[in-house]
């Protein structure tokens, strides 16, 4: 269990950051990060990084077609959670 929190934590921060470099980069008039790629970082349990980012940088937060998918994500990985939480549980 501590590894599996050890690893979303590790995505998530991964995840910030990347949105992080990609609105520096927005900022600086230079090559951007694909929206793809930020999708695809937010895919493997890091909705919560996504939407701190979202949120706290202020980065995407207009692009509506953006949050759907963001939105869709955070619903999947939910899913996932809810569904595969009773596996996680240690044996009595």
């Amino acid at each position: 269990m501590k590894i599996l929190l050890s690893c979303l934590l590790f995505f998530n921060l991964m995840c910030f950051l990347l949105f992080a470099l990609d609105k520096r980069k927005a900022q600086r008039s230079q090559r951007r990060i694909a929206e793809k790629t930020l999708h695809l970082a937010t895919l493997p349990g890091a909705a919560p990084g996504a939407w701190a980012a979202i949120l706290l940088l202020r980065h995407k937060n207009r692009k509506a077609a953006f949050w759907g998918v963001t939105l869709g994500l955070t619903l999947l990985q939910g899913a996932v959670l809810y569904f595969a939480w009773p596996y996680f549980q240690a044996p009595l």
